[in-house]
């Protein structure tokens, strides 16, 4: 049996994996080419893991494709990255379709240039009704401005007399944030060798499962992928419980 069936066979694995697509630069100047081409390939390794996830049934795949603070880089990066964006959206219609994946994006989508909000609304439309996967952009997205955003507009309710104090608990807070369409990740997958979270889901991860892997994000493919899959299904999640508590819910 295949990785990918064991896998798709089983009960343990994950319903929704989260990674941060890290090494695209490092990869690009190691094979002596300019980091957009470390990009270009990034977006073909973001394509397999996609189809990888949909064929074992992963239900929620969601990627950090730019955070806020990717603002920060060289213009010229940044511009061929907002362009790699626009023209891979077009272009990965048709692996979406195919494999009935639905698109979504969480992040300040209106700070992004109005090509990307339209290319990036067109292909969400198209996608709307595919029900086998959701793939989930993080796009200028940045988890504590994610979380300041839900405080306030739960402050907000509360002076207008919408809702209590008491009435904010942890399920309030987490339909509040950008990903209240989402379970919680089951398993964050980190590229690069780097062993950070970097400001990305920080909220949502409290009880995920890490994986970090030195592979640069261009190098990490389908069985990479279910290496670290497997790895997680082969951990036992406590939820601050003990092992024998576990066991006797079992």
């Amino acid at each position: 049996m295949s990785l990918k069936e064991e896998i798709r066979d089983s009960i343990k694995r994950p319903q929704h994996v989260a990674i941060i697509m890290d090494g695209n630069g490092r990869w690009a100047k190691k094979k002596g080419y300019i980091r957009s081409i470390g990009h270009e390939n990034g977006v073909d390794a973001l394509r397999n893991i996609a189809t990888a996830s949909a064929e074992a049934n992963i239900k929620y795949l969601t990627v950090y494709a730019f955070s806020s603070e990717n603002w920060n880089r060289p213009k010229a990066e940044v511009k061929a990255l907002m362009s790699i964006l626009v023209s891979s959206l077009k272009k990965e219609l048709k692996t979406l379709q195919d494999n009935k994946i639905r698109l979504r994006a969480i992040g300040d989508s209106l700070s992004l240039p109005h090509n990307c909000q339209r290319e990036l609304a067109e292909v969400m439309e198209l996608t709307k009704d595919n029900d086998h996967m959701t793939l989930t952009l993080a796009l200028s997205y940045g988890s504590r401005e994610e979380i300041k955003l839900a405080v306030q507009k739960l402050a907000r309710e509360v002076a207008a007399g919408e809702r209590t104090v008491e009435s904010i608990d942890e399920e309030v807070i987490s339909k509040a944030l950008y990903t209240d369409f989402l379970p919680d990740p089951d398993l964050l997958i980190r590229t690069s060798d780097e062993y950070r979270i970097s400001n990305y889901l920080l909220w949502q991860i409290a009880y995920s499962e890490l994986y970090f892997t030195p592979k640069l994000w261009p190098d990490f493919g389908a069985e990479d992928f279910y290496e670290a899959i497997l790895s997680y299904m082969n951990r036992e999640r406590r939820f601050g419980k003990t092992t024998e508590q576990i066991k006797s819910l079992s």
